[in-house]
C-alpha cells in the first residue's frame, strides 16, 4: 500500500487542481455565473419573458438574451413562441434524474413509497430539508383521478407542509430558534400556522406522537400525513408523507394513515442503514 502522509504539501491530488482551496475571484468564471443565476432562477419560476429574467437577476436583457440561446442549444432552457416566454428545459430534468439516481436514499424509498401508496389509496412522497424549505425528492402518485402533485424538485414552505413540519419537529433548539429568526410564517390559508407559539405547540405534538398532520395549510382541500426518516446519527434527513384531498383523508381517518406513514419512514430508515 502507498503511503502518502509525506508526500510535499504542495502536491495537488488526483483531478484537483493546486488553487483548490482558492475561491477568490480570479479562480470564478464571471459569465458561468452569471449563466447559473439566470438558469437557477428560471428553475423557481413557471416561465418567464425576457425582460423579467433581466430585471429579477439584475443582468441587461443583451447579456441574459446569450445565456438564455446558449442553454437552449444544451436543451436546458425552451422558448416559448406563443407565450414569449422562457422556461427550465427537458435536459435539467435528464441531469437532476442522474444526481437522484445516485441518492441511496431516493433509490431505497422508491419500493417503499410504492407500497405505502398501494396500502393507502393516497400520493406517496418523499421530501428533505433544503435552505429553510421542503424540497420534494421522489414521488409515486394515487391512481386516483384528484390527487396531491409534488414533482422531484418542487419547494415547499416547512411551516405548512407535513414534511416541513416533522423535520422541523425533530431539530435541536438552537437549529429551530435560526429558523424561525431566518423565516417568515406566511398565511397560506385560514388554516396556516403564522405565530411563533402555535407552531411550537404543534411541533411538541409531533415529537410526542411521531407524525405530523398537515391540515390544509398550504392548500384548502388538501391534507397531509407525515413520519420522519433517521440516518445512523439519528439525526432526521428526511420524511415520508402521504397527501390527498380531504375528502378522502378525512379526519377519522388520521389514526390509521399515521400508522402506515411511520411504517414506512421506519422501513426507510432501516433501509439506509439509520436509528429507529
Amino acid at each position: 500500500m502507498e503511503n502518502h502522509e509525506n508526500e510535499p504539501s504542495g502536491r495537488k491530488s488526483r483531478g484537483r487542481p493546486r488553487d483548490w482551496n482558492d475561491k477568490t475571484a480570479q479562480n470564478t468564471i464571471k459569465s458561468l455565473d452569471r449563466a447559473m443565476a439566470v438558469f437557477e432562477y428560471l428553475s423557481e419560476t413557471q416561465g418567464e419573458p425576457l425582460s423579467v429574467i433581466a430585471s429579477e437577476t439584475d443582468q441587461s436583457p443583451a447579456t441574459v438574451y446569450r445565456i438564455l440561446v446558449t442553454l437552449e442549444g444544451r436543451g436546458l432552457v425552451e422558448f416559448d413562441a406563443g407565450e414569449q416566454i422562457w422556461r427550465i428545459g427537458a435536459r435539467a430534468f435528464v441531469i437532476g434524474a442522474r444526481f437522484l439516481r445516485q441518492t441511496s436514499l431516493v433509490e431505497r424509498a422508491r419500493p417503499i413509497l410504492r407500497r405505502l401508496m398501494e396500502a393507502t389509496g393516497e400520493t406517496a412522497n418523499l421530501g428533505a430539508e433544503k435552505n429553510g424549505a421542503v424540497l420534494f425528492l421522489s414521488q409515486i402518485e394515487t391512481h386516483a383521478s384528484i390527487r396531491a402533485f409534488f414533482p422531484p424538485g418542487t419547494l415547499s414552505p416547512m411551516h405548512s407542509s407535513g414534511i416541513g413540519k416533522v423535520l422541523l419537529a425533530q431539530m435541536d433548539e438552537e437549529r429551530l430558534a435560526r429558523f424561525l429568526s431566518r423565516e417568515e410564517l406566511t398565511a397560506f390559508t385560514k388554516h396556516s400556522i403564522t405565530e411563533e407559539a402555535a407552531l411550537r405547540q404543534n411541533l411538541e405534538r409531533i415529537r410526542a406522537r411521531g407524525f405530523s398532520f398537515d391540515n390544509e395549510e398550504k392548500n384548502i382541500g388538501m391534507r397531509c400525513i407525515a413520519a420522519p426518516v433517521f440516518d445512523a446519527n439519528e439525526e432526521a434527513i428526511a420524511g415520508v408523507s402521504v397527501s390527498g384531498p380531504t375528502s378522502r383523508i378525512t379526519l377519522n381517518d388520521i389514526e390509521e394513515l399515521s400508522v402506515a406513514v411511520t411504517g414506512a419512514a421506519r422501513d426507510l430508515t432501516k433501509a439506509i442503514g439509520g436509528t429507529v
